[in-house]
């Protein structure tokens, strides 16, 4: 029979964690609440107009939010298209073929890219990155010009600054978490495929990859969950200009970068009511993200217990 007093600080540990649990939940809510409560007057001016409409002018307080989910979109599918195939690599790399050294080395180096403040990696894109667009561009039009993505002047700043910025952000994310659903095969599967007579590379395409299919998709959604919501840096490379253009090396604008660099300017109400429903937005999309990709994650955790 327990201890009365340790009957007691177990229900006391219970009512505590519980409390945090409810406190997390309402601290979502409450942010989800007061982003409504704040966009309302946005919301009634100019209703689901609001998000086709690629007019943003303050001084005839006409706002519309195409062109920065527009940029926003664009330079996450281009870090997507960067990230994720190197990502893979590095955590294929780590999980099956690197000896535990190695490992050990490459492992510590990602983990200090994914601390690396986003404001480093801003200005590393200024000094770094943008000169370098600007010297390779021409060469790049020489040959590809005739195409709309590779046409523009050479400003630097641009959507393909912001893409390649925010992929060598999102690469130790996808590939901590794709490592992880690669270790969670069970050995097994390996030595299986490997008595049968398959190479190491046979193995790591048909047994390894496919096992835990789910686990990298979810590592490649909550990447571009980052992707999306990330502000410093993205401001700092990508010209912060509100359009639509197909060309790579044109200036765009994220949801991010535009409430960054309005919010403190934003005096008249329905202009402030307009930045916070874009913030509403970018809450909305990256919320739904993440769920999406807890809810591909849960299969793995099973399967996994159940080895």
């Amino acid at each position: 029979m327990k201890p009365k007093h340790s009957s007691v600080l177990d229900q006391i540990f219970k009512m505590l964690t519980a409390g945090a649990a409810l406190l997390v939940l309402g601290l979502a809510g409450l942010i989800l609440y007061q982003l409504i409560v704040q966009s309302w007057t946005s919301i009634k001016e100019f209703g689901l107009g609001f998000l086709t409409s690629d007019v943003w002018d303050p001084v005839f307080n006409e706002y519309g939010a195409l062109p920065f989910i527009y940029g926003t979109v664009a330079s996450s599918l281009i870090a997507l298209l960067i990230a994720v195939p190197l990502s893979l690599g590095v955590a294929i790399f780590l999980s099956e073929i690197a000896p535990v050294r190695i490992r050990k080395i490459v492992g510590f180096f990602v983990e200090v890219l994914a601390s690396i403040p986003s404001v480093i990696y801003g200005l590393w894109g200024v000094f770094v990155l943008i000169p370098l667009i600007r010297r390779v561009q021409p060469a790049v039009q020489s040959l590809l010009g005739f195409i709309p993505l590779f046409q523009g002047p050479p400003f630097g700043y641009s959507l393909i600054a912001a893409g390649i910025i925010l992929a060598i952000m999102i690469i130790p994310t996808i590939t901590s978490l794709s490592r992880d659903a690669l270790n969670a095969v069970p050995n097994h599967q390996r030595e299986a495929s490997l008595a049968l007579g398959a190479t190491r590379w046979e193995t790591i395409r048909r047994v390894v990859l496919p096992y835990n299919k789910s686990g990298i998709i979810a590592a490649v959604m909550l990447g571009l969950g980052r992707a999306l919501g990330e502000t410093m840096a993205v401001t700092m490379v990508i010209g912060n200009h509100p359009q639509i253009n197909l060309s790579l090396f044109m200036p765009a604008q994220t949801m991010a970068s535009l409430i960054a660099n309005e919010f403190s300017e934003a005096t008249d109400a329905i202009h402030l009511s307009a930045l916070v429903e874009i913030g509403l937005i970018l809450f909305l999309v990256t919320f739904t993200l993440n769920i999406i990709a807890r809810l591909v994650i849960k299969p793995i955790k099973t399967k996994v217990e159940s080895v």
